[in-house]
């Protein structure tokens, strides 16, 4: 995830920023707090639903992303999918394009982390930028990045 923001991070002329506030979204279950906890700590823990918000600063490089599941002033959104339940898709898409929406986010750039990509019935990059209509973002750049919050795929740790 690191390499991901930062190379997004670069193409908006954020860096060499030494700290980036990022707001992480997702449906109930998509593994956001999972994430967070693998990228800050590289293990797993057990988690439990949360309740309000988390904030932790993860450190690659040179650069501090604060990351947050809250908004303000924030220059990236990592949003979090399920990629293995098709059935949610459509409210996911509908989630991150109201998230989108906000005023305060209208330029932030939007790294789509596709979760639980170690399951069979996983979607493909293609197949999650369609159904969640990243092509409709316009100049907003976007990236997608395959997952798994278990086995750490995908997130750089």
């Amino acid at each position: 995830m690191g390499a991901s923001i930062a190379k997004i991070a670069k193409k908006l002329g954020f860096l060499p920023q030494c700290r980036i506030r990022i707001v992480m979204v997702g449906l109930d279950g998509s593994g956001k707090t999972t994430i967070l906890y693998k990228l800050k700590l590289g293990d797993l823990l057990k988690t439990k639903p949360t309740i309000g918000f988390n904030v932790e600063t993860i450190q690659y490089k040179s650069i501090c992303f604060d990351v947050w599941d809250i908004g303000g002033e924030s220059k990236a959104i990592v949003f979090v999918v399920d990629s293995s339940d098709r059935e949610r898709i459509p409210e996911a898409r509908k989630e991150l394009h109201w998230v989108l929406a906000d005023k305060e986010l209208e330029n932030a750039a939007v790294l789509v982390l596709g979760n639980k990509q170690d399951l069979s019935d996983a979607m493909s990059s293609s197949e999650m930028a369609d159904k969640l209509g990243l092509h409709s973002l316009g100049q907003r750049p976007w990236y997608i990045q395959k997952t798994s919050a278990c086995s750490g795929y995908g997130l750089l740790i």
